[in-house]
């Protein structure tokens, strides 16, 4: 069986789909179907089916995929076998992060390995719904993504890097009443209006457990998915908010006050494909960035 071939028919189930799976191996969706159809005719049975407009992989293609990212890690740890016999691992590595999470990291990360002779990073930012981090790893070496405190992980076909666990503070206004407080209890916010991320990203599950703990739901006024916007919004006096604590403490246009009762925090991994792990210089870019995370939580 051709690998590049089995790599095509991994990216459609992972993907979803044969013109996503296009869009991340730079190829036509022509030329992904004709790979997929190769591969059928090659075991001799339907490795996809339809399902309403889309395609999904048949139990038959759901075995084979799984295979396929064993064949790729088994050609990566190949890789990595000669790469090791050079002095120090060279290459280009693809980083992408959150919004917040590449303020917080990446400049940091780029003064890391810009130490490192050879090693070159390339970032970008992707602040996509929590369950549309895992299939950007078909096209990004490593994605730094976020999860809420008390949600699942991201499954087995990555590999995760804990990073850090940043507190999620309540954020008013300087003048604001509770500005000065140590901690705010979650039934002082129930008249607040709130400016709130979109559901399905990961700050809104947090924020609906302080309505829980509120006692009803939150009055929310806003919708904003930038981080910065919305401690405009909030320093303006248009509603309260929640911000990550050490990407945010130095705002001036905020005060982050804790909650109490609730516990309120995102949790910031790194999630790699099992084959792109294999790879040498990919490991030097996770360990310099595991260690900026944890000077990032000492200080």
């Amino acid at each position: 069986m051709d690998a590049h071939a089995l790599q095509t028919l991994r990216a459609v189930g992972s993907q979803g789909g044969v013109t996503a799976a296009a869009q991340v191996l730079h190829l036509t969706p022509s030329a992904v179907s004709q790979q997929v159809a190769r591969l059928e005719r090659e075991v001799g049975v339907a490795l996809t089916e339809r399902v309403g407009r889309g395609l999904r992989l048949t139990a038959a293609g759901e075995a084979l995929a799984a295979a396929a990212a064993d064949v790729a890690v088994a050609l990566e740890r190949a890789a990595a076998a000669v790469d090791a016999l050079r002095d120090r691992p060279v290459g280009t590595v693809r980083v992408s992060a959150f919004a917040s999470g590449a303020q917080l990291l990446l400049p940091g990360l780029l003064t890391r390995v810009a130490r490192l002779p050879g090693v070159r990073v390339e970032c970008s930012d992707d602040d996509v719904a929590q369950d549309a981090f895992v299939a950007l790893t078909d096209e990004i070496d490593v994605v730094v993504a976020h999860r809420p405190d008390g949600s699942p992980g991201w499954g087995g076909t990555v590999v995760v890097h804990p990073l850090l666990r940043e507190p999620l503070d309540v954020a008013v206004a300087p003048g604001h009443p509770l500005a000065d407080r140590r901690e705010v209890q979650p039934h002082e916010l129930a008249d607040e209006d709130w400016v709130a991320v979109r559901e399905g990203f990961p700050v809104a599950t947090v924020l609906a457990a302080v309505g829980a703990h509120a006692g009803g739901p939150p009055q929310i006024r806003h919708r904003i998915n930038d981080f910065h916007v919305a401690a405009a919004l909030v320093g303006a006096g248009h509603g309260v908010t929640l911000l990550p604590r050490w990407t945010f403490g130095a705002d001036p246009r905020v005060r982050l006050v804790p909650l109490a009762g609730v516990r309120a925090g995102r949790h910031v991994e790194a999630l790699v494909r099992r084959d792109t792990a294999e790879r040498l210089v990919v490991r030097l870019v996770l360990a310099e960035l595991t260690a900026l995370a944890r000077e990032i939580v000492v200080s």
